[in-house]
């Protein structure tokens, strides 16, 4: 996807900001792979200490609204909807929030088969599926920075096509 429009480099770095939010919330798939790899801990603790003190924190705890509830609809009311801002701004966060969409619909179908499994999943196919969306949210977010970044607009089927989409209206 082209766009004629110049991106300097405040709005790359706006632009790849939206994406911490997806980040933050697939990092908690990938448990498995830290008790696996101690190491590969390190990198992730700033979209962990985010998850949990930010994403996780219930604001609303009546309703069961958490933070990142909030923090969705501020980016998609505030920033996606506001023509002032660069379509490059726009459509970059609207690709993030495509891809939370996406998360919250995986986490649902995980735990309802968790639900109907009798004693659950078993662990080696229920480590696989965490680790897959873990990594999965961790490849795409970052292919995504990297072309924000590049002051490009990044091509990842169905959710630039929805995005693009979602920026127009």
């Amino acid at each position: 996807m082209t766009w004629q429009q110049s991106v300097i480099p405040l709005h790359r770095f706006y632009s790849c900001l939206p994406y911490l939010l997806p980040i933050s919330a697939g990092v908690i798939y990938g448990a498995v792979l830290f008790q696996q790899f101690p190491l590969l801990v390190f990198p992730f603790f700033p979209f962990i200490w985010l998850y949990g003190n930010v994403l996780a924190f219930p604001l609303v705890p009546v309703l069961g609204l958490t933070g990142e509830f909030f923090l969705f609809m501020g980016l998609f009311f505030l920033i996606v909807r506001d023509i002032r801002i660069p379509h490059f701004i726009r459509f970059n966060t609207m690709q993030a929030l495509l891809m939370q969409i996406v998360l919250f619909i995986v986490q649902l179908l995980f735990q309802v088969f968790q639900q109907l499994s009798n004693n659950g999943l078993p662990s080696v196919i229920s480590a696989t599926i965490a680790n897959t969306i873990f990594i999965g949210t961790t490849l795409i977010a970052g292919y995504a920075i990297y072309h924000s970044i590049k002051g490009e607009y990044s091509d990842i089927p169905a959710l630039s096509q929805a995005a693009s989409f979602q920026c127009e209206l």
